[in-house]
């Protein structure tokens, strides 16, 4: 603690200290002005900065000021560029210092367990590695600016329906591999300044008031050392979730808070020791901001749109692209249909939503230099599933005419929001209807997708190719453009699993669950995890994603562990086999080969992206450490290394993995289990120790099994198959009673003092 901030503690009244821990009001943080302790303003994030207006609704849902609307965290996370994703971090960083914001709220590192999720488009993936990462990058380059992130929602918060109420039932194993791994590399990469906590419970218990989440795994496994924040009217009872570790309270709740805190203290329930901790972490993070805070910062506008739309750029994913359809030569005559093209849905709804500086047209950045003729149909009424046959008909009328047909489409806002979640993966009928008549004039359909999260295709063999958008941004129209008439490369890649059908979602089961209960039943199979474990075939895979050029990937080199250490270096090359420059991403996934429990098929633990000219080769490089082949041991209470080999492959997707080798990794926990009466003979037999000493067991007294034994090699096949999971203390039954509870003991004690295996 600085001097400056235990002088001020030290002068605090009681009244004065638990009012800090509220919000003074919807925005701000409580100040002492007799003490020189400003109020900070926070605002919501996380793809542009929404400063509430004057004189705004309560909630600051609209009129807010404008700023710089970037891609959502959908699309963010498909550009698979932690360097991109740090350079938006820095540009909403300059934005928030330019309207004297000190926390900008977000980026969300939930885990995409449904693709129904209402608040998907705001989260960046189903992989905890990717996630974490990406939110890492994003966290670094707004906090280098002086402005903090609030990494959200801590944790386990993955439904919209009842999410002030709901309690995620999930086992330990799946909390720590897949929800809590999504937050934990982000806090220990970049310590964002703030964690906010989610609203629902975790466990039985409420995320905001959860000790075991907030102060044993955040702050003393993790070593977090900001404030956590509530989501705004997330907290239940006020002193049970500071007590936990949360210390403010958002918004400001008119002094119910104050009064249940300064009670508590008063009866003795709450230490004044855990308040003033509290205030001290509020205190270092004011004036933290304070010191960050700049005058007459201002950012050129129309430079921020531009690069909007080079991020926009980055995060399409090319998904068909049938007879090279694409890109769309200039001198071509197109038919634009689609009323997204004109009124763009370009951002989700809900507490993200940015007004933007400006805002592209799609139809008209794609007349922009073409020669050829542009033509325009509405094709489908936004406001509405109903299908109008007048405005099927004009737009039948102009892809005829057309030599190609691009097709806008996507979710219309009242499908997906902040609030509730999907019920279903279809498009509108009517834009349905609208895919079928363009199909019966034309051949050469183009679709373009403006949606947050995956829709089901069964229209996919109706059209040549299509362009996922996701939620663009304000720059999404020139990014579109330059897409489809090949200006730029796509190199966006899938950063969730489309699946055929909503059916075959691991989650479908069990989402959005039953009243206040949903149990996450599916564990750590989430996303690629389950459809590759099942081998059930995605419509489109994770990672997956088109280039116009090609890629080729060779020489692959994995170093062995020296000494344990699990420090491995992979390269592999990466050629542009094609005639135009473009961006390939290399994707490294790791496969326990020998595991004896229940593990993925594979698993991401690296990725680069890298920019080739046409005929250029470069070398890429990843560092894997303890983690890269580790799973969480429950019974261990920490992530261990199961000795054996793991293969080690690299390739474009997670259904396209072109090259692969195989290394020896040793145990991280050489301590074996406490052998006792229910262990198995299967489990004594791996160790060679263990191994001796059963056998010698086993001649030494009469049972079926002795009478089975080959005296040259032992334990036949047979019945080592027939012993594998047979106990020790099953040893009484079949021997008559030969063998004694007093022998059993005598054994057990030697088979724990056996040594451990070597791998």
């Amino acid at each position: 603690m600085s001097d400056k901030i235990k002088e001020i503690l030290s002068q605090m009244t009681l009244e004065e200290k638990v009012e800090m821990c509220s919000g003074a009001d919807f925005w701000n943080l409580k100040g002492i002005e007799r003490l020189g302790v400003p109020s900070i303003l926070v605002t919501d994030g996380p793809h542009g900065v929404r400063k509430q207006a004057e004189g705004a609704d309560h909630l600051g849902l609209t009129d807010s000021l404008p700023a710089t609307c970037f891609p959502s965290a959908a699309g963010l996370a498909s550009t698979w560029d932690r360097n991109l994703l740090t350079k938006v971090g820095r540009t909403l960083g300059t934005e928030a210092l330019s309207e004297k914001v000190g926390v900008l709220l977000g980026p969300g590192a939930n885990i995409k367990r449904s693709p129904l999720c209402g608040r998907n488009f705001e989260y960046f993936s189903e992989d905890p590695y990717l996630s974490s990462e990406l939110a890492a990058s994003h966290i670094n380059g707004l906090q280098s600016q002086g402005v903090g992130g609030s990494l959200k929602h801590f944790a386990v918060n993955n439904q919209e329906h009842r999410r002030m109420s709901t309690n995620a039932v999930v086992d330990e194993r799946t909390l720590r591999e897949i929800y809590l791994a999504s937050f934990e590399g982000a806090v220990k990469k970049a310590q964002p300044w703030t964690v906010m906590s989610a609203y629902n419970k975790v466990n039985g218990e409420f995320a905001s008031e959860n000790h075991r989440l907030l102060t044993e795994i955040l702050r003393e496994e993790w070593g977090f050392d900001g404030i956590v924040v509530s989501d705004w009217g997330a907290v239940n009872e006020r002193v049970a979730s500071l007590k936990a570790g949360l210390e403010l309270e958002m918004p400001g709740s008119y002094g119910i808070g104050k009064k249940k805190l300064l009670e508590a203290v008063e009866s003795g329930e709450l230490e004044t020791g855990q308040l003033d901790e509290s205030v001290e972490g509020l205190l270092e993070l004011i004036f933290k901001v304070v010191e960050s805070q700049k005058n007459d910062v201002s950012f050129d506008k129309k430079a921020h749109h531009n690069f909007a739309s080079e991020v926009a750029s980055e995060s399409m994913v090319l998904l068909k692209n049938e007879d090279q359809i694409l890109p769309i030569s200039k001198e071509k005559d197109i038919a634009i249909i689609g009323a997204l093209a004109r009124k763009p849905r370009y951002q989700g709804g809900g507490s993200s939503n940015i007004n933007p500086t400006e805002l592209d047209d799609i139809y008209n950045e794609l007349c922009q230099d073409n020669t050829a003729d542009v033509s325009y149909s509405e094709g489908y009424a936004l406001d509405g599933d109903q299908v109008d046959d007048a405005l099927l008909q004009e737009a039948k009328n102009h892809a005829v005419q057309a030599e190609t047909a691009v097709l806008f489409l996507g979710l219309p806002d009242a499908y997906e929001s902040e609030g509730y979640d999907r019920t279903h993966l279809s498009l509108p009928e009517n834009q349905l209807q609208l895919i079928e008549a363009i199909s019966e004039v034309q051949s050469n359909i183009v679709v373009v997708l403006s949606n947050g999260a995956p829709i089901e295709m069964p229209w996919l063999p109706k059209v040549k190719a299509v362009l996922e958008g996701y939620l663009g941004g304000q720059a999404l129209g020139s990014a579109i453009a330059k897409l489809l008439y090949g200006d730029v490369n796509p190199s966006g890649r899938l950063a969730e699993t489309f699946p055929v059908r909503l059916e075959d979602n691991p989650s479908y089961l069990n989402f959005p669950g039953d009243g206040d209960e949903v149990e996450y039943k599916e564990g750590i199979y989430v996303g690629y995890r389950y459809y590759d474990k099942k081998n059930v075939e995605p419509l489109f895979p994770f990672g997956y994603g088109l280039s116009y050029t090609t890629f080729e990937f060779g020489n692959l080199e994995v170093e062995e562990s020296k000494d344990g250490d699990y420090n491995v270096k992979v390269s592999v090359d990466i050629s542009n086999t094609g005639d135009r420059a473009g961006k390939a991403v290399a994707q490294l996934y790791i496969k326990d080969v020998e595991t004896t429990i229940s593990r993925p098929e594979q698993e991401l633990k690296g990725f680069e992206k890298v920019h080739l000219e046409a005929g250029e080769t470069k070398k890429v490089t990843f560092d894997l450490d303890m983690r890269s082949f580790a799973f969480y041991d429950v019974d261990l209470q920490d992530w261990r290394v199961e000795g054996g080999k793991f293969e080690v492959a690299v390739g474009s997707s997670s259904r396209n993995l072109e090259l692969s080798q195989t290394i020896t990794v040793k145990d991280s926990h050489t301590k074996p289990e406490k052998v006792n009466r229910n262990t198995t003979m299967g489990d004594l037999m791996k160790n060679p120790e263990q191994a001796k000493i059963v056998e010698n067991m086993l001649a030494s007294v009469e049972t079926p099994l002795t009478q089975h034994m080959d005296e040259n090699s032992g334990m036949s096949d047979m019945m080592e198959a027939m012993t594998k999971y047979l106990p020790l203390r099953a040893l009484s039954n079949f021997s008559e009673g030969k063998f004694t509870e007093e022998d059993m003991q005598k054994y057990i004690d030697e088979l724990n003092q056996a040594s451990t295996p070597t791998v």
